[in-house]
């Protein structure tokens, strides 16, 4: 396509020509976040492990007492990562419940 612009009549001017747009689309994928679990000193174990169970998806017991371990013994634990809409939600569960958590970042 070719678009031809004129500033004044009678003045010469070169054609503009418009680019011409790809045929290829670049897909980016969104950005994952992480769901951090901070240690404190008022929840307990079975609290955390069970918070865990309830709220993020696919959680096993095993894994959410792994987990249970790891925010003790390292002072966080990443429980979930993925999508920022599905972080925020299971963000907002997991605090109501009484968790300590790490503001979401990026994964």
């Amino acid at each position: 396509m070719t678009v031809v612009l004129s500033t004044a009549i009678g003045a010469a001017t070169a054609p503009t020509v418009a680019p011409v747009k790809g045929d290829q689309t670049v897909r980016k994928p969104y950005p994952n976040f992480k769901v951090i679990v901070l240690d404190d000193d008022f929840n307990t174990f079975v609290h955390v492990a069970e918070c865990l169970l309830k709220y993020i998806p696919h959680m096993t017991s095993d894994r959410a007492w792994e987990l249970t371990y790891q925010v003790h013994n390292e002072g966080q634990a990443i429980v979930w990562v993925g999508p920022q809409e599905q972080a925020e939600f299971y963000h907002m569960q997991l605090r109501r419940e009484g968790l300590t958590m790490a503001p979401l970042e990026p994964a």
